[in-house]
């Protein structure tokens, strides 16, 4: 059996089973889409949104690539956070990295790997702005581990600094911002950022004519 029959085969159970514990399943599923939560995580196929946090489908909106990232010129990340804010009414946005990012260790060294170099410049800069922290940190797992974290916060920074979040937070005082980074090797969720909302932080990114 080939990889994508195996896939379909495995759907058509799945559905089976869940329409047999609940006939109605699917259709409340399909009538309405309501999350209170926006999750921006790593494209890695070890962390899905729904299986680590242990939710269901519809309850968490979901925007993931390479290292979890929020960069302002990313059209696709924009209009995601600009619908889950503005139209979803989202209540909270994480921010998901985890331990042995591939696209972290990509940044950590000189090594050119195509058109991925423009995206994890991203990361360099992070490293660039914790280079004295980083470089303290003599074991080289310790260090990518804590690159894994710098960059949860800045990325979660990067959030707080976009118009679509600040107009959200002058006029509905939502969504609270949180920065999470997942353990691989023992499935646990650590907290490593909030920023409630209305939150001050460099007022040279914040918009006073929103």
């Amino acid at each position: 059996m080939k990889p994508f029959d195996k896939i379909l085969k495995d759907n058509k159970a799945w559905a089976a089973q869940m329409v047999a514990s609940d006939p109605d399943y699917f259709k409340r599923l399909a009538e309405i889409q309501n999350p209170e939560v926006l999750w921006i995580g790593c494209s890695d196929s070890r962390v899905p949104a729904n299986t680590i946090t242990g939710t269901e489908p519809g309850e968490i909106f979901v925007h993931r690539n390479i290292a979890n990232m929020v960069v302002h010129t990313d059209l696709n990340l924009l209009s995601v956070l600009e619908y889950a804010v503005n139209v979803l009414k989202v209540k909270h946005i994480i921010v998901c990295g985890h331990y042995g990012c591939g696209g972290v260790k990509a940044a950590m060294n000189r090594h050119s790997i195509g058109i991925i170099n423009k995206w994890i410049r991203n990361i360099k800069d992070v490293y660039r702005i914790h280079r004295d922290e980083l470089e303290s940190i003599t074991d080289e797992e310790s260090r990518t581990n804590k690159l894994v974290e710098l960059n949860v916060q800045e990325q979660v920074m990067n959030l707080a600094k976009t118009s679509i979040v600040q107009t959200a937070w002058k006029h509905d005082h939502r969504p609270y911002l949180h920065g999470w980074v997942y353990g691989l090797q023992d499935g646990i969720i650590k907290q490593v950022s909030d920023i409630a909302p209305g939150s001050h932080f460099d007022e040279l990114y914040e918009f006073d004519n929103l």
